[in-house]
């Protein structure tokens, strides 16, 4: 069954249209908490956890979602801002019935959504999405005031987050010696971050930490690197670490100001355990987006390599499916399964730096294999229900591309799963005509599109 409102990662959209409005968001909470309570093991009372990140809308949503659970009869725990990566870690450390992450992770202030984990932090079947569709159709019945759910604080949510990172790293190794600059893009991370690698025993210099609700990704962050390679070379630093608004993607920056994407970062951690023997367990997850390089750096150490489609919850499912630990994006979202249920941007670059402290090499010199591509994405602004598959002008545009690109290039055209946008990729070996092919597709879907 096709679902209404949830995407590839959860429900998002711009704060004050519909569906990211506080009476649904209220009723979002209440269906969620009638189709936990159905779900669940035992007679026990079940609790959610619920974080956020910086935005200002963060402080509606909440009361909603606290609220509309309340009234179904489930408690709440609230962490305040925490990483989506951390409410994960959080929920099944604690042994709860599921987490809710506010948040629309690299998108502008003005946008925000909701994202679930289920009580084992990983997110939620596909069966129980569905469910709570189906019960944001029925009517809301406020339980008894017997049987309304509590609320508390948890205050020192942070301390274990951090000290959960820092476990992921090798215990034989540290970061003493390291000048970083760390990039938290005004996000969830921003008191957690710098902290994280400090104690491992790095020199860190923190940007990108000081949030006001209406900052969040705004030029800084793994979206926006460029504030990060100013620091890097600014402060003489040996490396940079971007996280986006939420804490689950990571870039990485040189000494040099070479910035490292999710492709390269993947490739340093997976040759790594698998020269040291370290549960490589199989091969690597990426994507359609993936870039052709790291495909072809991977065969040269003969590791196995799927593409999944488009979003991290299609690569866990790959990962899951072939019993292999490793997958990611491009984007930055990596997944270390034997670290973590889901992409975590600090544990991911810590694994990073423990690839590099392991080797005593730098970033360039273990990501150098990698020979990427030149690959474009432009993303066309349409409406929601825009359909480019149907369209003619598209296709002849793709067809053409495809035909002057040959083996050595691709073309992918997907409608995102978390914003109004088609997003036109073109790969090939020459730049410009990697843009040419880009910038024609891109205008017939515009044209598409009206």
């Amino acid at each position: 069954m096709k679902r209404k409102y949830f995407g590839t990662d959860g429900i998002r959209g711009t704060v004050g249209e519909a569906p990211i409005t506080p009476d649904f968001v209220l009723k979002l909470g209440y269906a969620a908490g009638k189709v936990l309570a159905r779900v669940g093991k035992g007679a026990e009372r079940r609790t959610v956890l619920i974080g956020k990140d910086t935005r200002i809308s963060g402080y509606m949503l909440e009361s909603a979602l606290e609220a509309g659970l309340c009234a179904a009869g489930v408690d709440v725990l609230l962490v305040g801002p925490m990483p989506t990566p951390a409410v994960a870690y959080l929920t099944r450390a604690l042994r709860l019935s599921a987490g809710i992450v506010i948040s629309a992770s690299h998108n502008p202030y003005a946008d925000n959504g909701i994202k679930f984990f289920s009580g084992a932090g990983a997110k939620l079947a596909d069966k129980v999405e569905s469910a709570i569709e189906t019960e944001l159709a029925r009517p809301l019945k406020c339980s008894t005031s017997a049987q309304l759910g509590k609320v508390r604080r948890i205050d020192d949510a942070a301390g274990r987050y951090i000290e959960f990172c820092k476990s992921t790293f090798p215990a034989h190794l540290d970061l003493r010696g390291l000048r970083l600059v760390v990039d938290s893009a005004h996000g969830a991370t921003y008191h957690i971050a710098a902290h994280v690698f400090h104690e491992l025993g790095a020199d860190v210099v923190a940007i990108g930490n000081h949030p006001d609700g209406f900052n969040i990704n705004a030029g800084f962050g793994a979206t926006s690197p460029r504030a990060l390679q100013d620091a890097v070379k600014r402060e003489r630093a040996d490396l940079g670490i971007a996280l986006d608004g939420d804490g689950d993607r990571l870039v990485m920056v040189d000494a040099k100001g070479e910035v490292y994407d999710g492709d390269q970062l993947l490739y340093v951690i997976a040759s790594y355990r698998m020269r040291q023997r370290r549960q490589l367990r199989g091969g690597v997850v990426g994507t359609l987006m993936t870039n052709l390089g790291m495909e072809h750096a991977l065969a040269r150490l003969k590791i196995p390599f799927a593409r999944a489609k488009v979003g991290d919850r299609y690569v866990l499912e790959m990962m899951q499916k072939r019993g292999w630990v490793l997958g990611g994006e491009n984007s930055g979202h990596i997944i270390c399964l034997d670290q973590h249920t889901t992409g975590d941007g600090l544990v991911s670059a810590l694994q990073v730096l423990g690839a590099l402290r392991g080797d005593k090499t730098t970033l360039a010199k273990a990501a150098a294999p990698v020979k990427l591509y030149p690959q474009l994405l432009i993303n066309v602004r349409t409406r929601r229900d825009f359909d480019f598959s149907a369209n003619r002008g598209v296709r002849q545009a793709v067809a053409q591309a495809e035909a002057a690109l040959g083996a050595d290039g691709r073309v992918l055209l997907r409608a995102s799963g978390t914003e109004p946008v088609i997003r036109v990729m073109v790969e090939g070996k020459k730049r410009p005509q990697v843009k040419t092919w880009a910038d024609a597709i891109a205008a017939a879907v515009r044209k598409a599109a009206g």
